[in-house]
């Protein structure tokens, strides 16, 4: 059986005090082995984190007790190798970086679609289906049909929304993302920009790859997500790609036979974008993670901590 739970959670709230818990809430996943990063800001919570069984329900239970974060919502899969190598409680000043201010999904949000239901919708020829991730994660997997925006970060997106206007003149606009938090925001946007049929995949890519038999789905490809697994398939199962430690962009077999590939240091899609001073710096990184296997540890370097727009 696998050793890790992970688990994915976020929640809009009023939380005017996060910064009063960013060290308790560190201290009790420390208590409880449990590793990741969990975003706060005064918008809510926003996170991945993994560890034993018993650790995860114990951080749960501790979030619950903090009345704005109460009945928050997440996601739980299984992982045979550690996801994370360090815990990481960060302040910000979104959960999730959109940079448009008085977006407020607490006030105003698409309409939420079960996984069950979501086949119908986006089949549905009234409807534009919109992935709200970015172009990296695009790359390896999305829905059948789904428009890609090709964004590099999600605060790119409000300005291909505003770009690309003749592009979502349906009736319909379909949204998803990896876990649903992108979507809360994309849809509360778009609503407030005056559409009014929005709609958005409930518990994002992950809970529809959880709960649609592999038959009946309409994914193609895998599912990036943030931390050692890379990307995982139907039923939360782990995927094939690796990731390069220099960008973290998921990487294949084939972009491991290119030239720029160069183990922690370069790969075909950041092999342009550091310079030679970085990449020495990666491959002096890469040399002490080496080190570090043959003395059978892992290296704190192996990773770095998950990007912000997680979710």
């Amino acid at each position: 059986m696998s050793k890790y739970l992970v688990t994915a959670l976020y929640k809009f709230a009023d939380f005017p005090t996060y910064a009063d818990w960013q060290a308790p809430i560190q201290a009790t996943c420390e208590k409880n082995h449990v590793k990741g990063t969990l975003l706060l800001a005064s918008e809510g919570i926003n996170g991945t984190i993994a560890g034993p069984e018993a650790g995860i329900k114990s951080v749960l239970d501790y979030l619950d007790t903090i009345e704005p974060l109460a009945g928050f919502g997440h996601k739980e899969s299984w992982a045979d190798k550690a996801p994370f190598l360090r815990m990481k409680v960060r302040l910000k000043k979104e959960i999730v970086t959109m940079g448009v201010p008085g977006t407020d999904p607490k006030k105003i949000v698409g309409t939420y679609v079960k996984p069950q239901d979501w086949n119908a919708l986006i089949s549905d020829p009234d409807t534009v289906v919109v992935d709200t991730r970015n172009d990296y994660e695009v790359a390896i997997g999305t829905f059948k049909g789904a428009v890609d925006p090709k964004t590099k970060a999600f605060r790119d997106f409000p300005a291909w929304a505003e770009e690309n206007k003749d592009l979502l003149k349906k009736p319909k606009v379909a949204m998803f993302c990896t876990g649903g938090i992108r979507c809360e925001k994309s849809t509360a946007f778009m609503k407030a920009q005056g559409y009014d049929e929005v709609y958005h995949l409930e518990g994002g890519i992950l809970k529809y790859l959880e709960e649609m038999p592999r038959d009946e789905s309409l994914w193609e490809g895998e599912c990036f997500v943030f931390d050692e697994r890379v990307s995982v398939r139907h039923g939360l199962e782990p995927g094939d790609y690796d990731m390069c430690r220099a960008c973290r962009r998921p990487i294949d077999e084939d972009d491991k036979a290119s030239p720029e590939f160069i183990e922690g240091v370069s790969c075909p899609y950041c092999a342009d974008e550091t310079s030679a001073d970085q990449k020495q710096r990666f491959a002096e990184r890469q040399k002490q993670i080496a080190l570090s296997k043959k003395r059978g540890e892992r290296h704190i370097g192996l990773t770095r901590p998950p990007r912000a727009e997680a979710g």
